[in-house]
């Protein structure tokens, strides 16, 4: 008759599931889902002129959070080699080798088909192909195609970034209008001023991996440069949703008074890269998300109000 297992041993099997489960969580990029998560749910309520049946938003949420978590896992995947190479991605389960590859493999197959069934199930097929269209995006078209061979890598890979918005409105109404697609420009305009000012941080890492981001083959005065004039179409794209969707004084306020900070803090960073002093670009990259959090948050809460 065969020992039942000692207490230490039971602990080490608890902890040994416990890192495993952390490490399929760390594969899927959470903090990339928060920020998707983060424009999904205003952008139905925008879609429903008031609040959405909650079962929908919860349903629409967790297929876009396994949409997501797909689209991360199949990066890291691909990018396991130069994910060795960099210091800020050292710590990723392919590198530690928490995880291995065709767990990996196996699983971002797995969580994608699981995110395409669920959304058709409990939204609809529309949502559901946008969602299969969002995965194939950040996959084929930027990990595979463009991350290694352009400089404007992020610019169109940011694309897949914007479906949520598109997979949010056709939750809701079955179809797709104006207002999600001026959405969706907002946040594609949005994502070079966000993630370049990283580049600018990580350009070493990004140089030693042969991966062309702008701050590698352009320098910082011209990264800083380019994140001023997409702030700029940012905030102007963040103009056209008020007559295009009929939005009211609190998210034009908020617009123009998050925009106008997000538009100075560009300008900070580009004016200290040409006099050639020490820059903070993650002070960027982190007000970047606070703008389009409050941004979003003004949409959301701009249909429920009574003027």
């Amino acid at each position: 008759m065969q020992a039942a297992p000692t207490m230490p041993d039971a602990r080490r099997t608890t902890t040994s599931l416990r890192r495993k489960v952390a490490a399929y969580v760390a594969l899927t990029k959470p903090r990339v889902i928060e920020l998707l998560l983060v424009v999904t749910a205003p952008t139905m309520i925008l879609a429903a002129g008031g609040l959405p049946d909650l079962w929908l938003v919860f349903a629409t949420l967790i297929g876009g959070a396994m949409s997501a978590g797909s689209a991360g896992a199949f990066n890291c995947y691909i990018d396991r080699d130069i994910d060795r190479v960099m210091r800020r991605t050292k710590g990723r389960p392919l590198v530690t080798g928490e995880l291995t590859d065709r767990e990996a493999l196996v699983f971002a197959y797995a969580l994608g088909a699981a995110s395409i069934v669920w959304l058709w199930v409990f939204t609809n097929w529309l949502a559901a192909a946008l969602s299969l269209g969002a995965i194939l995006l950040y996959v084929v078209f930027y990990s595979l195609i463009l991350k290694r061979r352009t400089a404007q890598n992020i610019v169109w890979g940011g694309v897949a970034g914007c479906m949520p918005v598109l997979i949010g409105w056709a939750a809701v109404t079955g179809s797709l209008d104006w207002a999600p697609f001026i959405l969706f420009l907002i946040i594609f305009l949005w994502t070079p001023p966000h993630y370049w000012p990283l580049s600018m941080k990580y350009k070493d890492d990004y140089a030693a991996a042969g991966v062309p981001m702008l701050a590698v083959v352009r320098g910082r005065a011209q990264v800083g440069l380019q994140v001023i004039l997409y702030a700029w179409a940012t905030v102007a794209a963040t103009l056209l949703l008020v007559p295009i969707a009929g939005m009211g004084v609190l998210y034009t306020a908020v617009a123009l008074a998050t925009g106008g900070w997000f538009i100075y803090e560009t300008h900070r960073l580009y004016g200290l890269a040409i006099r050639g002093e020490e820059v903070s670009p993650m002070r960027v990259f982190h007000g970047s998300i606070v703008y389009l959090s409050l941004l979003f948050l003004a949409v959301g809460i701009d249909p429920l109000l009574p003027f």
